[in-house]
């Protein structure tokens, strides 16, 4: 079985604690790594150095454009490909394909797709994305049909509930299809992935859940003759020893009030996405026991106290981080997408502690 190990690129700045995640914007600015273009192309040169395969980009109205982002970060990489997450909704089907034909032929083909349906409605609003969840869904459906179809059939055309498009198609032919990622825990959400996607993303749930899940996948991909492979979004404390890690963690959770954690939780309970839910499900623990919050050995939903999106990080020694992922790799996980606090301090204790692990290329077999 071959992994592939990604990470995350903070086009919307970095922290070093959770709380930072929602700080005054005078703490933000001293806490936050400004996420300029020499930052980010410092964090993706270390990426490609230590044998990432690629980096994500978040998408919405709290960070810099993916497109534009990964785009000009392109040009000061070589190998390290860019998991570009966007949302269906905010542009035409038709103008996708044609920014992905450029893309690749621009980039030599390092280019993938995250396509995310939604945020929050509220999130939504801000660009004028009025539609319900379940329609959602249903958009995405089609935007990815239209989009497969414009790659390989010039002159495409189709008519639906949301688009209408005709004799559609690229400059220039497609050099290379990028790989589709797509996640979500809703129903919904999950007969797209099984129509549409190539990886199926989920989020770092406790084990037995994503193996719930995996499986839902899998027969909703059998009913359609396909099968997808499957990845997980995760963040990591990985230090030397075990003591140092839960060291680290409990330095993560200084500064947050009872309070902040309250306010987070209602709203995440509240959300229409399904994913958010379940991840707030998972804080219950002791704000004072840094260990209340470990979920499942060497799990920790510490960034859900206070963090939208994926909320656990394995948590431990090198060997201990190490375990986690495998374990998620009996359940048919290949591909992990990692992040932690800072980036750029996280990124070596993985890169260079724990892929080796996994006999992953450490960082001088990559850059030699």
């Amino acid at each position: 079985m071959t992994l592939k190990f990604h990470w995350y690129l903070p086009t919307h700045g970095d922290t070093t604690t959770i709380a930072d995640n929602r700080g005054s914007a005078a703490a933000r600015a001293q806490s936050h790594l400004q996420p300029t273009l020499e930052n980010l192309t410092t964090l993706g040169r270390t990426a490609e150095q230590l044998g990432f395969e690629a980096v994500l980009t978040p998408t919405g109205s709290h960070c810099e454009d993916s497109w534009i982002a990964t785009a000009a970060l392109a040009q000061h990489t070589r190998r390290l490909k860019y998991l570009v997450a966007f949302r269906p909704g905010v542009l035409s089907p038709t103008l996708a394909a044609q920014q992905v034909s450029t893309y690749q032929r621009f980039t030599g083909n390092r280019l993938a797709l995250n396509v995310v349906t939604g945020g929050d409605d509220s999130e939504m609003r801000r660009y004028s994305d009025h539609i319900d969840k379940s329609a959602r869904y249903r958009r995405t459906g089609e935007f990815l049909t239209v989009v497969r179809g414009v790659w390989n059939n010039p002159g495409f055309s189709f008519r639906g509930e949301f688009y209408d498009v005709a004799d559609a198609a690229t400059a220039y032919p497609l050099e290379r299809v990028p790989t589709i990622y797509f996640g979500g825990s809703s129903p919904e959400a999950i007969e797209v992935a099984a129509e549409h996607a190539d990886v199926y993303l989920s989020w770092g749930e406790p084990p037995e859940q994503v193996a719930e899940k995996i499986e839902r996948v899998r027969a909703a991909a059998a009913r359609r003759g396909r099968t997808l492979r499957f990845g997980l979004r995760l963040h990591t404390v990985a230090r030397p020893t075990r003591d140092q890690a839960w060291q680290r963690a409990e330095e993560m959770m200084a500064g947050l009030s009872a309070e902040q954690v309250r306010a987070a939780h209602e709203r995440y309970l509240a959300s229409g996405s399904e994913g958010q839910r379940r991840m707030a499900a998972l804080t219950t623990g002791d704000l004072t026991d840094v260990r209340s919050l470990e979920v499942h050995p060497g799990l920790w939903a510490g960034p859900s106290l206070l963090r939208d999106g994926a909320g656990t990080a394995a948590t431990g020694s090198y060997d201990d981080v190490a375990a986690v992922f495998e374990e998620y790799t009996r359940l048919g996980i290949t591909e992990f997408v990692l992040s932690g606090y800072p980036q750029a301090e996280e990124i070596q204790h993985v890169g260079a502690g724990v892929l080796p692990l996994l006999g992953l290329p450490d960082s001088a077999a990559v850059a030699g």
